[in-house]
This record gives structure tokens, C-alpha cells and sequence, in this order.
């Protein structure tokens, strides 16, 4: 990267994803200043080469206009307090982009806030999962389209490829596009599943991960998702001892209530859905399947059964 390219910014939240993207984000050059409520997180981040600032204010000071932020904070109380206390904070000419995934009416509404205060917003979606975050990552922005170009060139140095950042559309298109991608992530995540536990429950003796295997290599269904099905498998042989419970989220939730007040069938996301939440009471091959691909791109805890308890 030319070191016109070399950009100063700022990052909040500094989690699962945060940190990863900030990791690339230094490797490629860039200077970060970051900031996490837990300051035990913006430390480790430190002594990677970020610097770390002791508040959002510090962080704006640090930072000269036009300046950029990206918050990467779970959605909801979280984000919304963060770009409250950012919106009093910026200045005209400043980018916010909301990395998590927000709500799209939240962004929409957001966009106009900033908007009137002179301050652009984007809605960031971001997928990839960990790994993605850390060694290439998928972006579909919305929103300020002028504060997309400024952030285009960092986007570009932590993308998977030059097609893997694209400016979608109007404020909140973003985050819906990323939530669409959630949906039909958990349409795939349940047929692979349940594919795992047919195999399990065949009279057959079968090696699961080198059929895994094989299936990633030119089968119609290869995918990242079928490889962490693979590697799942050869890490957890015994499945017996992983619990039933799954963690959700919850944002597919919101796009099947839209799709519902527009009459729009979503049969196999509402199945999906319907199928996670029910994998908390259920003890079959398929729920720790489940548990398995979600830890595999996004880190979602998996719990283990030991002498009747369960523990992460």
C-alpha cells in the first residue's frame, strides 16, 4: 500500500471482530486509535501497535478531521449509546460506520441524525466471521455514499478481494443485505446439519470428516460452511459431550417479522429459525452440529456436558 493510502482512524469495540479487523488494519499499515469498554481489551490491542485512547472524547481528540470511526459494539443499547455519545462528539465532515449488525430501520434513522449534525453515516455489514475479520472480510456498505468513499480504501486492504467491499445502496441497505446474508446463512448451516446427523444416524461406518472432505473438493454443496462442518467434526469425534444449546442472536428474527407484514413465504429461514430455537431442548446429532458451524465462523460459544453440568 503507497503511504498516500495510509489512513488514521478510530475503532470502538473492541470484541470478537473489532480486534481482528483492527490487527488487519495495522498489518496493512494503517494507524488505529482504539477504544473498549473493557480496558483489559484495548491493552492487548496496544501492545499490537493500536493506540489505545481512555474514552470516546479521547479517542475524537486523537483524532483530526475529517475524521472516521468504526464502531464494532453488539447491536441495540450498545451501538445506540456509542453513536449518541460520537454524534455529540463529531464534527461536520466526520464518518461514523456502524459495523455491527444493526437493525436497518436503526441505521435509517441514524443516517438522518448524523445527517443533520453534518456527519456522514454508513451501515457496514460485515461478514467473513472471525477468520474473515482477520484475513479477509466480505463488506456491503449503505448509506452516505461520500462517506463510503473515504472509507473505500481501508475497506479495500481488509476485503477478502477486490469484489468483496460494494456500496449497496440508500441509508440502512447495508445492514438489511447483511441480514438477507444472515437468513440464507441459516437456511445452509441447517441443511448441513441435518446432513451430518443422516450420516451419523446410517448403519454405515463412515470417516464424517474426510466425507466432509471430499465434499469441499469440486461437490456441488462445497463451501467454507461444509469445510468448518469438516474440521468441527475431527475436533469433536464425540459429539455426545457437547450440550444442545445453540446461541442466537436474534437479528434473523427481524426479517422474518418483515417478510411476514409483507406476505412474503420464507419457508426455509423460518424453518431454520424455528429449528435453533427448538435445539435448546433437543438432544440430536444435528443441534451440536449447528453449535459447531456458528462456533466455527463466528466464535459462538459452544458448551460442553460434564457430569451433568453444562460449561463453555
Amino acid at each position: 500500500m503507497s503511504r498516500e493510502l495510509q489512513m488514521r482512524l478510530g475503532i470502538v469495540g473492541l470484541g470478537r471482530m473489532g480486534a481482528n479487523l483492527a490487527r488487519a488494519a495495522i498489518e496493512h499499515g494503517h494507524t488505529l486509535v482504539g477504544y473498549d469498554s473493557e480496558a483489559s481489551a484495548t491493552k492487548e490491542l496496544a501492545a499490537d501497535g493500536m493506540e489505545p485512547a481512555a474514552s470516546l472524547e479521547d479517542l475524537i481528540a486523537k483524532l483530526k478531521s475529517p475524521r472516521i470511526v468504526l464502531i464494532y459494539v453488539p447491536h441495540g443499547d450498545p451501538t445506540e449509546r456509542v453513536c449518541e455519545q460520537l454524534r455529540a462528539l463529531s464534527a461536520p465532515g466526520d464518518v461514523v460506520v456502524d459495523g455491527g449488525n444493526s437493525h436497518w430501520e436503526d441505521s435509517r434513522r441514524r443516517h438522518c441524525e448524523f445527517a443533520r449534525a453534518g456527519i456522514r453515516f454508513v451501515d457496514l455489514g460485515t461478514s467473513g466471521g472471525l477468520w474473515g475479520a482477520r484475513h479477509g472480510a466480505c463488506f456491503m456498505a449503505g448509506g452516505d455514499s461520500a462517506g463510503y468513499a473515504l472509507i473505500e480504501p481501508l475497506l479495500k486492504d481488509l476485503a477478502f478481494d477486490e469484489r468483496a467491499t460494494l456500496f449497496v445502496g440508500p441509508p440502512g441497505s447495508g445492514h438489511f443485505v447483511k441480514l438477507v446474508h444472515n437468513a440464507i446463512e441459516f437456511g445452509m448451516v441447517e441443511s448441513i446439519a441435518e446432513g451430518a446427523e443422516l450420516l451419523m444416524r446410517s448403519e454405515l461406518d463412515l470417516d464424517l470428516p474426510a466425507v466432509f472432505d471430499n465434499w469441499s473438493h469440486g461437490s456441488v454443496i462445497r463451501s467454507w460452511l461444509v469445510e468448518l462442518m469438516r474440521d468441527g467434526l475431527r475436533d469433536n469425534p464425540d459429539l455426545s459431550r457437547l450440550s444442545t444449546y445453540v446461541e442466537d442472536t436474534g437479528e434473523v428474527k427481524w426479517l422474518l417479522c418483515w417478510a411476514l407484514e409483507r406476505d412474503i413465504p420464507s419457508l426455509v429461514v423460518s424453518d431454520s429459525q424455528q429449528a435453533l430455537m427448538s435445539y435448546r431442548d433437543l438432544d440430536t446429532p444435528a443441534a451440536k452440529a449447528v453449535a459447531l458451524l456458528r462456533h466455527g465462523f463466528g466464535g459462538h460459544p459452544v458448551h460442553e456436558v460434564v457430569e451433568g453440568l453444562v460449561r463453555s
